[in-house]
């Protein structure tokens, strides 16, 4: 526990309500959906900034480790408090205060939920475009964190793309302001670019600018079918290699298929190898024209069926069997490993033909998720980290993965972060004197290293 004299300090600012340290409700924040755990000695609740500041003077002041934390629904464990100290807890600073849409931005604190953000924009015609898969529940201020992406980044980008601005506490407790509600806006550094997927390391976000966009006319969903995981991955890089651009191409195996249909029972097509979820959106004439594309590619390479969603209810139906795959995974086995790794498009099918090769080779039970239209894939892993020698074949099968990527011109993380998971895998990609840089700036604005210690840099 926190010594005494500062614990006294620190619910002098929070209030005992806001202060907490008895072990059982420390448990639940020592956690998130990856596999490490660690304790920390207090959670704390901020409502504002301002509480954020004085919580960081002290910090900094006893060089106590300090990590944010959202909803927890990370996947790669950044808000696992390694090196313990505080757990700054920014689920009660849940407001969004002011939407704008005649200059199209909105103004958050960092607890608001992406869909309650989806469900307030909705009524003026606009929506925020990063929909991870955990947006149900996940933050913006977690969105922002790891750069969050999810299906319709193929055509609208990640969450970089939707920052204009922010504030932020550094280390020492001083507040500053990055950006401005301006659309187009090149003054000087980029800063609040250089705090999306920072995960923690470099402040504390306690506001955010977004950028937010008008609802498109009409959307058009295809679920299409094939008898052949490869003709599937084809299909992708063919759609994307001749200028289509859907605002979603999701990719999803036979596996990932039947576990989501055990679970739901919503009529998914439990014969098909391979199946492509595809959305393009505009106005009514251009989905017409982008769907009889897309339609003619799939069919030069082998597409089995082609369903659209002629409702709304279907198109519903289609989403939530998606979104669903993450949790029926997790039912299956004590423990599921969600990667992510990312390739150019063009070896989407060479990477998806190596991810099955290693996971077959490893025995392990598999399965194969993808926003397969700008190369992201999710390897899913069913596994117990209880057995210790399949959890050996586990971390194996993935360092293959990671290298593979590597050879492919491919990158570690296309959206979850790096965080404890793949923080020794960074020499993939990164060469020394980049990640010296990455530390010099990490030093340079928190010197004692109490901003979520122990992870990527």
């Amino acid at each position: 526990m926190l010594k005494p004299d500062v614990k006294m300090e620190l619910v002098a600012i929070v209030g005992s309500d806001r202060y907490v340290d008895q072990p059982e409700v420390l448990t639940c924040y020592s956690y998130d959906s990856f596999a490490e755990e660690a304790m920390p000695e207090a959670v704390i609740f901020p409502l504002t900034t301002e509480e954020v500041a004085e919580v960081m003077r002290i910090a900094s002041r006893e060089k106590i480790p300090v990590t944010a934390r959202g909803a927890g629904t990370s996947v790669c464990g950044g808000p696992v408090p390694v090196q313990h100290g505080i757990v700054l807890c920014f689920s009660k600073m849940n407001k969004i205060l002011s939407i704008n849409t005649r200059d199209r931005h909105a103004v958050v604190q960092p607890g608001v939920v992406n869909l309650d953000l989806q469900k307030a924009l909705a009524p003026h015609g606009f929506f925020f475009p990063p929909d991870p898969g955990s947006m149900n529940f996940s933050t913006i201020g977690g969105n922002v964190s790891h750069n969050a992406g999810g299906p319709r980044c193929l055509k609208y980008g990640v969450t970089v793309d939707y920052v204009l601005g922010m504030q932020v506490v550094l280390a020492s407790g001083k507040v500053v302001r990055f950006g401005s509600k301006n659309i187009k806006d090149v003054t000087g550094y980029n800063f609040s670019a250089l705090y999306c997927g920072s995960e923690g390391t470099l402040g504390l976000v306690t506001e955010i600018i977004l950028r937010v966009v008008p609802r498109p006319e009409t959307m058009q969903t295809l679920l299409v079918t094939f008898d052949s995981l490869d003709n599937t991955a084809r299909a992708v890089s063919d759609i994307i290699g001749s200028g289509i651009l859907p605002a979603a191409m999701e990719l999803m195996d036979k596996m990932t298929i039947n576990a989501i249909e055990d679970a739901v029972g919503i009529g998914l097509p439990r014969e098909a190898e391979g199946t492509l979820l595809i959305e393009v959106d505009g106005t009514t004439e251009a989905c017409s024209r982008e769907r009889q594309q897309i339609v003619a590619k799939v069919q030069e390479h082998g597409a089995v069926t082609i369903e659209e969603a002629c409702t709304e209810e279907d198109r519903n139906r289609l989403w939530t069997a998606r979104r669903a795959a993450y949790g029926v995974f997790a039912k299956i086995s004590p423990n599921i490993v969600s990667e992510d790794v990312t390739v150019p498009v063009s070896r989407v099918p060479e990477m998806i033909r190596k991810i099955v090769e290693i996971t077959d080779r490893y025995g392990l039970k598999a399965g194969v998720l993808a926003h397969a239209g700008d190369g992201n894939m999710h390897p899913l892993v069913c596994t117990d980290r209880e057995n210790h020698e399949e959890w050996q074949r586990v971390e194996k099968a993935f360092a293959e993965i990671f290298q593979a990527a590597a050879d492919m011109e491919g990158t570690l993380s296309g959206e979850h972060g790096i965080g404890l998971a793949k923080a020794e895998y960074l020499p993939l990609v990164m060469d020394q004197d980049t990640r010296d840089f990455m530390a010099l700036i990490k030093h340079a604005v928190d010197p004692d290293n109490i901003l979520n210690p122990g992870k990527f840099v």
